[in-house]
């Protein structure tokens, strides 16, 4: 028999991963110039501590649509075509992304429009990221599907790592750069989701009430400890641990490097991240995965804390480079084995669940991040963070033994099997 090609032979597989990547660069350019915008808008009649509010309010406003649509959006990726809701929400981010163009290049760019356009985004990333999750598995065959899932979290995680340096880059070029920037590479991301043919995809989700099919998803991820215990751990440690939001305020005010080293401060994840996902592309992880994820989170949360230590640019870039490694690492292992421990009609709820706990942990993270920083200071947020990011690590590797057991991304069969029966008999 001859062996299945590999996922980048596979054209439908191929538009799929460039759409994501190039979706997720343009989604985080914007966030990081979006934060930008709105302190320095802030700074103008606001002291740093109101400013930094603002800050944790733009992740806020983000971050609600997100949470009310997220049993809703799960449900719709499992019930209805996915590449059709991808093709929709690209459309209405690029129409933010050109928003936001125009308003910067004409000079009137205000508050009031940057807050109404992140409940846009926050909208439209509701349901485009249990789409797209959902979708790779359905491109590609069985045997394979490791690899597949593997080069979809590469992609999102070196798109979500390089975004903001990208953004960054173009904002110190000229203003409205990093937004049209955004909304070429949207548009690029609207062509190839347009290029994927009709793909056969499990139709299981059957005809019970809505209610009671979004209720069936959560319930599996509660049951399912390996799903439920890495979905929490990447909400608690990148929520505790996460700087995105404080970046404008350490090139403003620490460092003092402004918007020139905002964009290498941004940039610096990326480098740490991109070498890990080059790696991985050669030398793909197969042993203890478990136990590597979790040393992973807890070299993410001492590089966090020697970031928010230093006072020496060159220090920072390398704490931060180290941090976006550490961050590439555990995402690679966590996306793969939600996935591969979740069945094909259940992949758009958990996907729901787990892209919450993403957004929560980013959005509601940089909330967080920006109120402490009013209270204790930046520093202190970012320490507070960075400690507490290790302590939820110590605590899972006790909490969760199917973590630190899991020697290999293959999912026990009979394990996910009971939990199968388990759910339907609960129908």
């Amino acid at each position: 028999m001859a062996s299945a090609p590999h996922p980048f032979r596979i054209a439908n597989f191929r538009a799929y991963w460039a759409a994501r990547f190039a979706m997720t660069i343009a989604q985080n350019a914007m966030i990081i110039v979006i934060g930008w915008q709105t302190y320095t808008i802030a700074r103008q009649t606001m002291s740093p501590s109101a400013a930094a509010a603002q800050l944790g309010l733009i992740g806020l406003l983000q971050f609600v649509p997100l949470f009310v649509t997220t049993p809703i959006s799960g449900w719709v990726a499992d019930r209805f075509d996915r590449r059709w809701i991808t093709r929709v929400t690209v459309t209405l981010q690029l129409g933010c992304a050109l928003i936001l163009a125009s308003v910067t290049l004409d000079g009137a760019m205000t508050l009031p429009v940057l807050f109404g356009v992140a409940v846009l985004l926050g909208l439209a990333r509701a349901f485009s990221g249990p789409a797209f999750s959902a979708l790779a598995p359905n491109l590609v065959p069985r045997e394979v599907l490791p690899t597949a899932i593997a080069l979809s979290s590469i992609s999102w995680q070196v798109g979500t790592i390089i975004g903001p340096a990208v953004g960054g880059f173009a904002y110190a070029i000229t203003p409205s750069g990093a937004y049209w920037l955004a909304s070429a590479l949207f548009a690029i991301a609207l062509v190839c989701v347009f290029l994927i043919g009709k793909v056969p995809r499990s139709i299981a989700v059957g005809n019970a009430h809505p209610l009671k099919q979004i209720a069936d998803g959560l319930t599996y991820v509660w049951q399912n400890k390996m799903v439920f215990g890495t979905i929490t751990l990447d909400l608690f440690a990148v929520f505790l641990a996460g700087t995105s939001a404080l970046l404008p305020i350490y090139a403003h005010d620490i460092l003092k490097v402004g918007p020139q080293g905002l964009s290498a401060l941004a940039a610096a994840p990326a480098v740490g991240a991109s070498i890990v996902a080059l790696f991985f592309s050669f030398r793909p992880l197969k042993t203890n995965v478990g136990p590597k994820m979790l040393v992973a989170v807890l070299v993410y949360g001492t590089a966090t804390i020697v970031f928010g230590l230093s006072q020496i640019m060159v220090l920072s870039l390398i704490a931060l480079a180290v941090a976006g490694a550490a961050d590439m690492f555990s995402v690679y292992i966590r996306q793969s084995l939600i996935q591969l421990y979740t069945p094909d009609d259940k992949r758009g709820r958990v996907g729901a669940v787990s892209q919450l706990t993403i957004s929560a942990s980013n959005e509601l993270g940089e909330a967080e991040s920006g109120f402490l920083a009013a209270g204790l200071g930046p520093v202190g947020a970012v320490l507070v963070g960075g400690g507490g990011a290790i302590v939820v690590t110590i605590l899972w590797t006790y909490l969760f033994p199917s973590i630190r057991n899991a020697k290999t991304f293959d999912p026990p069969e009979t394990a996910r099997d009971a939990a199968d029966i388990e759910m339907e008999a609960a129908r």
